[in-house]
């Protein structure tokens, strides 16, 4: 039988809805909330959701307020910060998921931002695992040599002149980003220039990190253009009390030539990368991952 879908309209605490979409298969084994990127639609992650209900996981997907089908009409002058993404849209997401499925064992997929968010969010303190996918510390001078470039004029040009202007960033215009809200891309700017990204910046984040003692697997990639590996050490340091596994994923050790920072979610990745480090993340099979990591360090064939 196939899994359900179903798109639901939820309503965070402050009253906000929040779109949100549930997949989910007969008899489910766990559940897995998928919280996106910056910019990125719920769309973007379907493929993957549909596979994890193919492996028994009842699955949930939604979108930011002010973001893709979670949008109002006009978005200039639309409040919403991401604090507000993180402690009220994706709190709401995970309390829906458990009531969806309750009682079984909870993971967590972020992607970028998504990973970044974690321990804002209400809630997770039930999570049975943290997986990240392409998450790092956003501080600009830690930024891969290539985007090092671009985003100078990013903050110190496009943000700053046009988001006063418009009341929101209209990325989408400029092949940046995506439109934003105008609190999340100030609040975003004010993150990346700090040394310490959130942490630096938020009363009361650092100890939020310290606070996650869930195991927490990150997954990266060599040839990320948005996220270095100083980018990932630095954010996933902040977990100070939470077991952490950090693995760095050449293209080549998949038989790929090229994952970066959106790669990893597309469908025709099922079997070299969802089976085979996405699995074993959620299921908390560190050992299998070690081992695949340490065969594919070797000298190529």
């Amino acid at each position: 039988m196939a899994p359900q879908l179903e798109e639901r309209q939820l309503q965070a605490s402050d009253g906000v809805t929040i779109a949100a979409r549930f997949v989910t298969p007969a008899n489910p084994t766990a559940a897995v909330l998928i919280a996106p990127a910056m910019g990125v639609s719920q769309r973007f992650y379907a493929p993957l959701a549909q596979w994890l209900a193919g492996q028994g996981m009842a699955v949930a997907t939604f979108d930011y307020r002010g973001m893709g089908a979670s949008r109002p009409a006009r978005l200039s002058g639309f409040p919403a910060t991401i604090m507000d993404w993180a402690q009220l849209d994706a709190s709401a997401v995970l309390g829906a998921l458990e009531h969806q499925a309750p009682g079984l064992p909870c993971y967590w997929i972020g992607h970028s931002l998504g990973g970044q968010i974690l321990p804002l969010v209400a809630g997770h303190e039930r999570l049975e695992r943290i997986v990240t996918v392409a998450c790092g510390s956003g501080y600009w001078r830690e930024n891969a040599p290539a985007l090092k470039r671009r985003v100078w004029l990013f903050w110190f040009g496009a943000v700053p002149l046009l988001t006063p202007l418009l009341g929101y960033f209209p990325g989408k215009r400029l092949n940046m980003v995506g439109d934003l809200p105008r609190g999340v891309v100030e609040q975003w700017r004010r993150w990346c220039l700090h040394p310490e990204y959130a942490v630096g910046v938020e009363p009361g984040v650092r100890e939020r990190f310290a606070a996650v003692r869930t195991p927490v697997v990150s997954l990266s990639f060599s040839d990320d253009d948005f996220m270095s590996a100083r980018n990932t050490k630095s954010l996933h340091g902040f977990y100070a009390n939470a077991p952490c596994t950090l693995l760095r994923i050449q293209p080549r050790e998949a038989g790929l030539s090229r994952i970066g920072h959106f790669g990893f979610f597309r469908p025709e990745h099922e079997q070299t990368l969802w089976q085979r480090y996405l699995l074993p993340a959620l299921r908390g099979s560190e050992a299998q991952l070690t081992a695949t990591a340490r065969t594919n360090s070797g000298p190529a064939s």
